[in-house]
């Protein structure tokens, strides 16, 4: 079970906005993550809770921010339930989407799950609807994802296999690269796995 600490921040200008604690495992209903979300300054700012099926669909996400919560699964698309702070009022949401996406790392991990790419795939094109900071507001948005290399690297424990993807926001044609070792991100645009106290599980 993969433990430890992921530090997020602003990807254009590297101002840190939290530290995320989390620990994640494969488990009989597919894969499961948890993480709980500090401030620099230390205190609690949020958690995020996310269990795939074998599929990689999302069977249960749970998040909470600034007061505010969402709950959501696969369900003719995605479903949602969004709360405001004071608890007065909920709002549902539904798009056809494939599946969730947000600052937490463990959306990178879900969509990879989701799409099973391969460095001979195509580029594959998936719908997601991103829960934005502070607020948690819904946004869809479109991506493209490829498995641009596969390599293993030495490591005391065995070889590591680390997956290169290339990602690119269909509406501005923005690109970066993600670098994934089974279920832990190991570098993205905004994201530094700052410490790891287990090694990644690995996926059949």
């Amino acid at each position: 079970m993969p433990r430890g600490r992921y530090s997020l921040h602003d990807p254009h200008d590297h101002t840190p906005f939290a530290h995320e604690h989390f620990h994640c495992a494969p488990g009989p209903s597919g894969w499961r993550y948890v993480s709980q979300l500090t401030a620099p300054t230390g205190e609690h700012t949020g958690s995020v809770d996310l269990t795939l099926d074998d599929l990689g669909r999302p069977l249960r996400l749970e998040l909470h921010a600034s007061s505010w919560q969402v709950r959501g699964a696969a369900l003719d698309g995605v479903t949602w339930v969004r709360t405001d702070p004071t608890g007065a009022e909920a709002t549902e949401g539904n798009v056809p989407a494939h599946a969730f996406t947000g600052t937490s790392p463990a959306f990178l991990v879900a969509t990879t799950r989701l799409l099973r790419l391969t460095p001979s795939s195509s580029a594959t094109r998936v719908r997601l609807v991103a829960f934005t900071d502070p607020v948690l507001a819904p946004r869809t948005v479109d991506q493209s994802w490829a498995l641009l290399e596969r390599e293993a690297h030495a490591t005391d424990n065995g070889p590591l296999t680390v997956d290169a993807y290339q990602v690119t926001a269909l509406d501005t044609g923005e690109q970066h690269t993600v670098h994934i070792a089974g279920d832990v991100v190991l570098a993205a645009p905004g994201i530094e796995l700052e410490d790891l106290e287990t090694p990644p599980s690995t996926f059949t």
